[in-house]
């Protein structure tokens, strides 16, 4: 087996596993919560097969996702006050942005995510530890809140799977700090992560943008029909991480497709992405008011249904 300074200069980034910077000291030495609750942001039903049966959704996977690492989900449903969320901003420990297909800047998702995101700014601001998470469509929402722009590019990569290429400032993130040397080595080798999106931020959009440049770093990178764009990144100052790729669908998702890898070592990598998203929910001290509130807020009140049939997704929560 590789050393980690082995892998990490195979990779180019030899220092990443090494002293981490200050910034990300001070998160790791924050006190835990045992029980965190992650909110995943419902989205319209886009699909014709799925609005007969409700008007929002949230893919089961991404539920599991968070289950596998231990912690629990709160639906964040659409057409809501803003007394509403932000009852629920104050009681949950972080958001999760899924992937999906619909516009980054005029659907009703789109607009919840930019009252969360801007609550999460300030919280984080004044000390209190709230973590943001995009997947696929909610990573390129990421980019279009910070920027105020859509900066994507057309690269048509839809159902690969691609090995990671991490960069020199993945030294210094916190995203990847705790994965097991061997699957690092993996993840810069082998094509365990999920890809299914037509539209990418590319490196030298991301680069040109100050706003982006200056909030985010980029961890890794990939390249596709010649065009390099950003598959995994992170914010300097805030807990707000980004990943173009589904860490999701290797463990929950069944679709015959080659851009699903179920290998041991692709389940890991799921594994260790849900677990580190939700030890930095762990480190949110917000809650709910009373246990009732919490109880009738959780999605064990909704059944998923097995949409496996006429989706991408083998089961689906739906809303209103």
């Amino acid at each position: 087996m590789a050393s980690r300074q082995g892998f990490l200069c195979t990779v180019g980034v030899c220092c990443l596993l090494g002293f981490f910077c200050n910034s990300a000291l001070s998160f790791v030495l924050r006190g835990n919560n045992d029980r965190p609750i992650i909110g995943i942001l419902a989205q319209e039903t886009d699909f014709k097969s799925f609005q007969k049966f409700g008007s929002s959704y949230i893919g089961a996977s991404y539920v599991k996702f968070l289950e596998s690492a231990g912690a629990r989900v709160v639906p964040i449903r659409l057409n809501r006050s803003d007394e509403e969320y932000d009852k629920i901003f104050n009681s949950v420990n972080g958001i999760l942005y899924p992937g999906g297909s619909v516009d980054l800047k005029t659907s009703e998702f789109a607009r919840v995510s930019k009252i969360f995101y801007s609550k999460a700014l300030k919280a984080n601001d004044r000390g209190d530890y709230f973590p943001v998470w995009g997947t696929c469509l909610g990573h390129q929402l990421l980019s279009v809140l910070t920027s105020g722009e859509d900066l994507l590019t057309w690269t048509n990569t839809d159902g690969f799977a691609l090995p990671l290429n991490f960069t020199q400032d993945t030294k210094g993130g916190r995203m990847f700090q705790d994965f097991p040397d061997d699957l690092l080595q993996v993840m810069a080798s082998e094509p365990v992560t999920s890809n299914f999106h037509f539209w990418s931020l590319s490196v030298q959009n991301f680069t040109n943008n100050k706003r982006l440049s200056k909030f985010y770093k980029i961890l890794t990178t990939n390249v596709h029909n010649n065009v390099e764009f950003i598959s995994t990144m992170e914010a300097y100052r805030y807990p707000i991480y980004g990943v173009q790729w589904h860490p999701e669908k290797n463990q929950f998702e069944w679709k015959n497709s080659a851009g699903i890898p179920h290998s041991r070592s692709a389940i890991k990598v799921g594994f260790y992405t849900a677990d580190f998203l939700v030890n930095e929910a762990r480190k949110s001290d917000h809650h709910f008011s009373s246990k009732k509130e919490e109880t009738n807020a959780l999605i064990y009140n909704f059944s998923p249904v097995y949409t496996g049939l006429f989706s991408c997704f083998d089961q689906a929560y739906f809303f209103d």
